[in-house]
């Protein structure tokens, strides 16, 4: 496939298939430093830490700012106190200075917007010289403000960020209240060439609450929405009934070249969805009206789908492409293979081992509109009695960017309680971790609870929410129990098979 993936950019761009699953195996604040070390650690070594302000953290994205790494955290829902300013706030996004990994240092905390809401869970990062019609002398930014609208940011002074303007807001979804509410956003993706926003929300009347909504932002000011899309069902005035309120929709739009790899449902009911994007974003010429949601048109851009069993998820959806594999080099045909990372997520029920235990799948899409799994990665429980520890066990995400010494050679993911882990990908068909790295609970780490048999049951412990990694091979980690920020990196083994000096 010649879809050649964009070297170090945050991304983050119907076949029936029966699934056989062949299974292998600015001044240092008082919270920053280097004093949280992992007693556990294997080809990889804390090089830096920040408390994050005790904030329940969700998604790193680190940009380049010249010589500068600016590192982007959102957070989940939530308040605490912002000792800069004296003031208890919501949740919303830090930024950071990690241009010395070692030192980590804090130079914003900004809030969500307005009264009613509370985390940002994603944001993007775009330098206007790469927008098509963007300010070449301006940084811009967008993030999810809580679960209500989508927002567009200057930060070309990343300590002092400026709101330009709220992109769209999310509407109401026709499905009847859940405990997931009936209004969402999460994880979004902002492609600097084209432009193209493609963002995770509920538009007004959709049946279930995050399907993708297309902007085009290739000029900051004036934001225009293209279409929004889902799978054939859930569009407004669809027959049958409702989605069952666990169907959450969209988790992760992930767009390289003219493809678009969909994960649906995170840990459960997951389906990958494969779109050409020129269809996508350009519609059934044919069509009265390309982008109306009918399911003519909701079918049109798609190549291929692969519905997962009940009890798996697809959280990301990442494509590597042009992976020789190894022992097939006398092969005729099929020698180099295209594949896809995709990591199910270990939810509600990973709490203590109550559920099914979720993996992350590598799907050979060499054949594109015939996606198949061909192997699995998994952390083995008893090499860390992970379901006693408590809290979640299992793999939550991936790196989203893409970087040459990692691309074929190893992923890193988080692994909530299992920390961080790298494994060598280089033989998709055997996968082997060759590093991992688990992090200390602090005072700040708050704790996990689960109802067991009638009772419950809490545990201090770590739990890896998600990690990226930046140009200089270092790894981002946030956690999802308010622990903070933990910045490694690979050594020995793990550090030679990306080529890192």
């Amino acid at each position: 496939m010649s879809n050649e993936p964009l070297i170090c950019q945050s991304l983050i761009g119907s076949c029936s298939v029966a699934i056989a699953l062949f299974i292998a195996g600015c001044d240092a604040l008082p919270g920053a430093g280097a004093e949280a070390a992992g007693t556990n650690a294997h080809n990889m070594r804390l090089v830096g830490y920040h408390d994050l302000q005790a904030r329940s953290a969700y998604q790193p994205v680190v940009h380049a700012y010249g010589e500068r790494r600016i590192l982007f955290v959102g957070q989940h829902a939530g308040e605490a106190m912002n000792p800069d300013t004296g003031v208890i706030e919501v949740n919303g996004m830090s930024i950071l200075d990690v241009t010395d990994p070692s030192a980590p240092v804090l130079l914003r905390h900004v809030p969500p917007t307005g009264d009613q809401a509370s985390g940002t869970q994603h944001v993007q990062v775009c330098d206007g010289s790469m927008l098509p019609n963007g300010d070449p002398d301006r940084i811009y930014l967008v993030r999810t403000n809580g679960l209500l609208s989508y927002e567009m940011f200057d930060v070309t002074d990343p300590a002092e960020p400026q709101f330009l303007r709220t992109i769209a807001t999310t509407g109401v979804s026709a499905r009847g209240e859940s405990s997931r509410g009936n209004r969402e956003t999460h994880k979004i993706q902002w492609d600097c060439e084209s432009g193209i926003g493609y963002f995770n929300g509920t538009p007004q009347g959709w049946r279930v609450t995050r399907v993708l909504q297309a902007f085009d932002l290739s000029d900051p000011e004036q934001p225009r929405h293209i279409r929004d899309f889902g799978l054939v069902g859930w569009q407004p005035g669809a027959e049958g009934p409702l989605p069952a309120n666990s169907v959450s929709g969209l988790h992760q739009p992930f767009v390289v070249g003219n493809r678009m790899y969909l994960g649906y449902g995170s840990g459960n009911d997951g389906t990958l969805q494969i779109l050409d994007r020129d269809k996508f974003l350009n519609g059934d010429p044919e069509a009265d009206d390309p982008f109306a949601p009918t399911p003519e048109n909701l079918l049109y851009p798609q190549i291929a789908r692969l519905d997962m069993p009940a009890y798996w998820g697809v959280h990301t959806a990442k494509p590597i492409y042009g992976i020789e594999i190894p022992d097939y080099d006398d092969d005729a045909e099929n020698r180099v293979r295209d594949f896809l990372l995709i990591p199910s997520e270990a939810g509600g029920g990973a709490y203590r081992c109550q559920g099914t235990r979720d993996v992350m799948f590598i799907v050979d899409i060499t054949q594109e509109d015939k996606p198949f799994p061909v192997s699995t990665y998994q952390v083995s429980e008893e090499s860390g009695n992970f379901c006693n520890r408590g809290g979640r066990f299992g793999p939550h995400s991936i790196n989203d960017t893409y970087h040459p010494g990692f691309d074929k050679s190893l992923v890193v993911l988080s692994y909530f309680n299992a920390g961080i882990r790298a494994v060598d990908i280089r033989n998709p068909f055997k996968p082997v971790e060759v590093g991992h790295f688990i992090p200390e609970v602090t005072e700040n780490t708050i704790e996990s609870c689960v109802e067991i048999n009638g009772t419950e049951i809490c545990d201090v412990v770590i739990q890896t929410n998600n990690v990226d990694i930046d140009d200089r091979g270092y790894i981002y980690a946030v956690d999802r129990s308010s622990t903070g920020l933990h910045i490694v990196e690979l050594t020995g083994e793990a550090r030679e098979i990306v080529g890192l000096d």
